[in-house]
């Protein structure tokens, strides 16, 4: 990230023009995501939602019949196999890199010709358009955990974060495009959006079909690279809404459900490190370190050296050790509270722990006044070179005081007995 890094700010996302305020009302009145009645009663159960009913319940127990009943009378083909893993990772990278990072949290921008790929792909996934998915993850995000208004609330179970919120018509649910006026004035959106059915279809039909014509196994190509292919694409996905709210660790914060599960992040395409991403939604990345397994970072990263993708977000730090310091203090200060009132050691690590709090403010007194002085510079325009490189050293040497820090505290914190 060039310049001298600041904490990670909310971008503004847009105005809401008078044109696209024709759109939204347009889209609210002729959608077919907003056809349909929401119920208002809350005590009555809310309507079926029948094309999402029938999609995500039948397609598994159609594979689950189909797929043995063919491989006991025929034999899935390698090109069939390839056909699977293949286009289930072109449709989860397009859901991860451009649904989520680019288009629900503008964590980057990219090149019209990534975004159609993006858009076909994403398509083929079946999980409506980007215009609605990108705008509810929106509200997701917003209220997180609400469970009135929160889609797809962890806090109302396994079952209902991923797959019962998309099965009735819940009001939480409800399309509400006032978020992404962006959206609603991106060509390529709204030319799926408004051709979604026709476009479902050909991607889901077509594409394995032209495949499977081409390597001479047109059943086993839609069957694997089609149907297991959804199957698979559905649920590895809906496990960010509902596992990684459940399973895993909060390094980062403990102000919401979401966690950090390296064993999800294999499954969707990096996704996984999900309580990083709830406290810096606008980072292109959610696997920050370069051992964690996050491809749609690579990519991402990989498309900006050719010019394909530009302005990578990233947040400073400073911002991410602030974020695991204060979690590593609640940490410690839940394991000390457990102690005997009268064990031997208890008020020397409560004083060793109060010192630490006591330099953690300093620091953060210091970044503060080191940043009003740099914003004081950078107006007067007297920010020289030289001057510019002396400010991110000094940035450098607070961030690694919080390193070292958070060291200190890691160490403080293993000293203290676990009580059972």
């Amino acid at each position: 990230m060039s310049g001298i890094p600041s904490f990670c700010e909310l971008p503004l996302i847009g105005q809401f023009t008078q044109d696209n305020l024709f759109r939204y009302n347009q889209l609210r009145e002729h959608s077919f995501t907003q056809t349909r009645p929401f119920m208002t009663d809350s005590t009555a159960k809310p309507p079926i939602n029948w094309p999402g009913a029938i999609v995500l319940l039948s397609t598994p127990l159609i594979a689950m019949i189909l797929l043995p009943w063919y491989a006991l009378n025929h034999e899935f083909s390698s090109a069939a196999w390839w056909s699977f893993l293949l286009l289930a990772g072109a449709n989860g990278m397009a859901i991860t890199a451009g649904y989520h990072r680019l288009w629900a949290h503008r964590t980057y921008e990219a090149h019209w010709t990534i975004r159609i790929i993006y858009m076909i792909f994403g398509t083929m996934a079946i999980q409506n358009s980007i215009l609605v998915w990108a705008s509810g993850h929106r509200t997701h995000h917003r209220h997180i955990d609400d469970v009135d208004h929160d889609p797809y609330s962890a806090k109302r179970g396994f079952w209902f974060s991923h797959i019962g919120w998309m099965l009735r018509q819940y009001e939480s649910g409800r399309d509400d495009f006032r978020n992404a006026p962006d959206l609603l004035n991106d060509k390529i959106v709204m030319f799926q959006h408004n051709h979604y059915l026709k476009l479902v279809l050909l991607t889901n039909i077509g594409i394995p079909a032209l495949i499977g014509y081409a390597v001479g196994d047109v059943w086993g190509v839609l069957l694997l690279g089609g149907l297991l292919r959804l199957v698979w694409s559905h649920h590895t996905t809906f496990f960010i809404n509902s596992l990684a709210h459940m399973w895993g660790t909060r390094p980062y914060t403990d102000e919401n459900t979401a966690r950090d599960n390296p064993v999800l992040a294999l499954l969707t395409y990096g996704e996984g490190y999900h309580n990083y991403h709830h406290i810096f939604q606008y980072d292109y990345r959610n696997g920050i370190h370069w051992y964690q397994f996050d491809p749609t970072k690579w990519l991402i990263f990989a498309l900006s050296w050719v010019g394909l993708t530009r302005n990578l977000k990233r947040c400073p730090q400073f911002a991410i050790e602030k974020a695991k310091l204060t979690m590593q203090f609640k940490y410690a200060e839940e394991k000390l509270s457990l102690q005997a009132a009268g064990h031997a050691q208890l008020e020397a690590w409560k004083a060793k722990l109060a010192q630490e709090y006591e330099h953690f403010n300093l620091v953060l007194n210091d970044w503060s006044k080191l940043r009003e002085t740099w914003f004081a510079e950078k107006k007067l325009e007297l920010l020289h070179k030289w001057e510019e490189a002396s400010f991110r050293t000094r940035f450098q040497e607070i961030e690694y005081r919080l390193k070292m820090q958070r060291k200190r505290l890691r160490l403080l914190t293993a000293q203290v007995p676990s009580v059972a």
